[in-house]
């Protein structure tokens, strides 16, 4: 988000208080009372996007966490189609090992993919 995008939320919630305030005296309302439900209504509005904030930062479904992913899977999809036969082979050959010698230590599992001894 730019800066001028948060100032304009800004603004945008405070001309939506006044206008809440000003609807509210409109329908009756004292001032003080209609100042009050204002302030309840924004922040009820506030603690509701907190909220949504936290869940998406400890689901880390945001927008940076998102992008983050997506680019770590093209590189990772792009290395793949620049192997050669040979070495999707030795790659396959070595997946195939570990998925064989689950709990056992993984520098093992490179020598045995290796076709080294095992001490």
């Amino acid at each position: 988000m730019r800066r001028i995008d948060a100032i304009g939320i800004s603004f945008g919630v405070f001309v939506a208080g006044g206008l809440g305030y000003l609807l509210l005296q409109g329908t009756g309302l004292d001032s003080v009372s209609a100042g009050i439900w204002t302030q309840v209504a924004l922040v009820g509005g506030l603690l509701g996007w907190v909220t949504t904030y936290a869940f998406r930062a400890v689901t880390q479904t945001m927008t940076y966490n998102q992008q983050l992913k997506d680019y770590k899977d093209a590189v990772l999809q792009k290395r793949l189609e620049e192997l050669t036969p040979e070495e999707l082979a030795k790659l396959q050959a070595e997946i195939e090992v570990e998925k064989g010698n689950v709990g056992v230590g993984s520098r093992e599992c490179r020598q045995k993919a290796r076709g080294l001894k095992v001490e």
